[in-house]
């Protein structure tokens, strides 16, 4: 089955779970922003969760298909067509041979994923088929999608499509993003520790999967010093001279010689992913046996938002 892009939205990538393990060679993860919308859609169209899918970022894709293919679209809220009749989001429809599905302006987040039956056919590169906008390769020839690409489905798994309990992905208020202490916490002093925890902070326009720039209330370690570059986790927030905040994501650096006061749990880095600039952003100090229990406590409601 090929799929033609009419209009690719202004950031649309073929991205997976992502590729781990090869930090020490200088090589980000990559992989979906939302991993957790990401499954999503792969579930509910019968795919393995993980399957490589679109990930299309303020503004979706306008994509003709040449076989009939079963679709769904979900993560950040945008107006999904299939021809001129308007399709619900969070479910799966079937585009037939020759059919335009047509993704709009993102609203309530920043980035959709469309899953396709049978994922996205690329090659995996180190065992992923994410796209490294930065090293230029995964995905589709290492880059976002461009009007006039081709590219094919793959072949769908036989597992049975999934549907969701209705008000499952119901919206909740929002809370703070849960953060245990960072490797160089102990440059800070608590004051500047409590006064990164206490104050909001608006993300940056100069904010991409890399990392996310926050303004807000400084915070500067008790002393100006060198720290020798070291490895930076995934979702380490680094404090540079000026005092304001880097997220790093996604996309990320792997070292780096900035302290690092504050690391996002693994629970909460897919709601980092859906963070527009401008909006706003606080964090609530959790410890690690808190975070390990938030991840748990995740992966059970997404085994119970499905109708059985």
């Amino acid at each position: 089955m090929t799929i033609r892009v009419l209009k690719p939205g202004p950031s649309t990538t073929v991205q997976d779970r992502g590729r781990f393990g090869y930090a020490h060679l200088g090589i980000s993860p990559c992989g979906a922003a939302d991993a957790v919308s990401l499954r999503i859609a792969n579930l509910l169209v019968g795919n393995e969760e993980y399957a490589p899918a679109l990930e299309m970022t303020l503004q979706g894709a306008t994509l003709e298909f040449g076989r009939s293919a079963v679709i769904a679209v979900a993560g950040a809220r945008c107006e999904v067509k299939i021809g001129p009749y308007r399709i619900a989001q969070d479910a799966a429809f079937e585009v037939s041979a020759g059919g335009v599905l047509q993704c709009g302006t993102m609203s309530a987040g920043v980035r959709a994923y469309l899953a396709i039956r049978g994922g996205v056919d690329v090659p995996r590169v180190m065992g992923s088929a994410s796209t490294d906008l930065r090293g230029k390769f995964g995905g589709l020839e290492g880059r976002r999608l461009r009007a006039g690409d081709v590219t094919r489905g793959g072949r769908a798994s036989g597992q049975r499509p999934g549907r969701l309990r209705t008000g499952a992905l119901d919206p909740v208020e929002s809370a703070a993003i849960r953060v245990t202490r960072g490797p160089q916490h102990d440059w800070f002093t608590e004051e500047a520790i409590a006064r990164f925890l206490g104050n909001p902070y608006v993300v940056s326009e100069q904010s991409d999967r890399a990392g996310l720039r926050l303004t807000g209330e400084p915070i500067n370690p008790r002393e100006q010093k060198q720290l020798l570059t070291d490895g930076i986790p995934l979702g380490a927030v680094q404090v540079p001279p000026d005092g304001q905040p880097i997220l790093l994501f996604v996309d990320q650096q792997t070292t780096g010689g900035y302290p690092k006061i504050a690391s996002v749990i693994a629970a909460d880095m897919h709601r980092i992913g859906q963070l527009r600039p401008r909006d706003e952003v606080r964090f609530a100090e959790v410890s690690i046996a808190e975070a390990v229990e938030a991840l748990h406590a995740q992966e059970r409601w997404l085994a119970e938002i499905w109708e059985s």
